[in-house]
């Protein structure tokens, strides 16, 4: 579990605008460690994490974008059924609510990483490490598919 700095870049719905951050961001040679975008039909929302924070905010100051900066929490998981469920049951359990959340292509070991925002990092975190070994020998039962069911 580590806390990153994540960009939430506000773009104009229009062709040419995202390959452009892209483009931008690949000539400095900054990598996109985790990356979501949304959109509505006016604008779109680019949410991402890099491996050069300063680099990236210089980039887009310079293309006069607009940007907000947050600290989210990266949580890494196993790559099974109902990881995500114990995740946001652990934190449902005391209070804590998730504004949003996305993952990554992966991470070491076949597990995957989840960015969840979250309204206090610190209680969160605390909730997390205070709950791992209680949840991790935790079974989960599988149904068999509905073809194998007869």
């Amino acid at each position: 579990m580590e806390r990153y700095l994540q960009f939430s870049i506000f773009l104009v719905n229009k062709p040419g605008v995202l390959s452009m951050i892209f483009r931008e961001i690949a000539k400095a040679k900054i990598n996109i460690t985790s990356i979501a975008m949304m959109d509505s039909m006016e604008h779109g929302v680019l949410r991402m994490i890099v491996d050069d924070a300063a680099a990236t905010r210089s980039i887009l100051k310079r293309l006069d974008i607009p940007v907000s900066e947050n600290e989210v929490l990266g949580v890494t998981l196993p790559n099974r059924p109902g990881a995500a469920a114990d995740l946001c049951d652990r934190l449902a359990s005391k209070h804590v609510n998730i504004g949003y959340m996305y993952c990554t292509a992966s991470a070491q070991g076949g597990k995957t990483m989840v960015v969840i925002r979250v309204p206090d990092i610190k209680k969160a975190v605390k909730v997390l490490e205070s709950t791992k070994n209680k949840r991790r020998d935790m079974k989960i039962k599988l149904r068999r598919p509905a073809t194998k069911r007869r």
